[in-house]
């Protein structure tokens, strides 16, 4: 019988090798289960809520005309207008009346240079000047009194009661004054230009602006030296200062010659500051340089601005990206813009929130142009649009909104 016994207990099974890992998979069954039931509550709740958030329409962007980059450049934010402006003499500086950053007119006084010297010259030339037509007046008295004495001189004669020398004598006063005044109204003919010129001179110790524009550096001060030609020294300056005119800033770009056939008269341009990476500025090829540098290869190619701004310095670096024609049907640069802040950055990609039927929809948003406040979205979106631009941060897709009043 134990024989029997001892048999049937080695066929029984032996559970508690394998009751251990059941019962903790089991366990570990039920915590995913209740995280699951969390979660989905949690997500349930945030669709049940209601999120406030600011809302913006988004509005259409016209197509610009350009396509695609056809091609790639750098280069300077050049003033076709500069000026270093100095005197047409050579003088010391009395008077410094301009500073950097300083809009100036044109005709506007810059400096003073000292004009002691051409004053009394100035004021010798008008003596001069004064008198030649005192020593007029007097010939012109001496020939009416010799015209009168000729007169009665001829009276005379022909009665018998004066001889023919002395109407001779008076004939020849009457020239000599006469000669006399032609020369003294050439006189003073000269006196007048010589006062003339000195006050020219006067007028040269005076700089002023050339034109309208800011005036970026300032090189002398008063006591200096100025002159118009460089005196090969070191204390000697040979402008006051340096003024621009903004309104005629463009970009001057040098183009690989084997990239120039890429590259026409009015094509669409697209600028970039180096100070401002993320404005895009549109532009256009104002002319293409013809003549090409040897020693580089390139051809310098002119970029104007379509719209200037106080942004925009004389020697700031630019990028360039020359554009090509839009794909005929295409809508190649057209898109939408919306506030730059209602795009987000979501797992490294550029997404938007629209609001639709009162709930959030989360969107992949393809970001072209950046503007001062817009973005241009290329694709995600469409005008007419709500967009979201302020609200929580973590926004669940399907949840109710509330918008807020501007």
């Amino acid at each position: 019988m134990s024989e029997e016994k001892y048999s049937l207990d080695q066929l029984r099974l032996d559970r508690s090798e394998t009751e251990g890992p059941r019962s903790k998979r089991w366990i570990w069954g039920v915590v995913v289960l209740l995280v699951g039931i969390i979660a989905a509550g949690g997500f349930w709740f945030a669709r049940g809520r209601t999120v406030p958030v600011r809302t913006h329409i988004v509005r259409a962007v016209a197509s610009s005309g350009g396509g695609q980059t056809v091609l790639n450049a750098s280069g300077y934010v050049v003033a076709r207008r500069q000026a270093t402006v100095s005197a047409k003499i050579t003088g010391k500086v009395t008077e410094v009346l301009v500073e950097e950053g300083m809009k100036v007119e044109e005709g506007q006084l810059l400096a003073r240079l000292d004009d002691s010297n051409v004053k009394a010259s100035l004021r010798v030339a008008e003596a001069e000047f004064a008198a030649a037509k005192a020593a007029l007046d007097e010939t012109r008295a001496r020939l009416a009194a010799a015209e009168n004495e000729l007169r009665r001189t001829g009276a005379l004669t022909a009665q018998q009661v004066a001889s023919t020398a002395d109407l001779d004598r008076a004939e020849a006063e009457v020239k000599a004054l006469k000669a006399r005044l032609d020369l003294q109204q050439v006189q003073i003919s000269v006196a007048e230009k010589q006062v003339a010129l000195w006050q020219q001179q006067m007028e040269d110790t005076v700089v002023r602006a050339p034109f309208s524009g800011i005036a970026v550096s300032k090189n002398a001060q008063p006591g200096e030296m100025i002159s118009p030609i460089s005196a090969g020294g070191g204390f000697t300056r040979t402008g006051i200062g340096t003024i621009v005119d903004m309104n005629s800033l463009e970009i001057e770009v040098d183009v690989n010659e084997n990239s120039l056939s890429r590259v026409q008269s009015g094509q669409p341009v697209e600028a970039t500051l180096d100070a401002y990476p993320d404005w895009r500025i549109p532009c256009k090829v104002l002319a293409i340089i013809p003549t090409a540098d040897r020693q580089k290869a390139t051809v310098k190619v002119r970029v104007a601005f379509n719209k200037l701004d106080p942004r925009m310095l004389p020697d700031m670096g630019v990028r360039v990206a020359f554009k090509g024609e839009a794909a005929t049907g295409s809508a190649a640069g057209a898109g939408a813009a919306v506030p730059k802040l209602a795009v987000r950055k979501d797992g490294g990609r550029d997404v938007v929130w629209v609001v639709r039927e009162g709930r959030l929809e989360r969107r992949a948003a393809t970001v072209g142009s950046t503007g001062e406040n817009d973005v241009n979205v290329l694709a995600g979106v469409v005008a007419g649009e709500k967009v979201v631009v302020e609200g929580p941060t973590n926004l669940v897709e399907g949840a109710r909104v509330r918008e807020l009043n501007r």
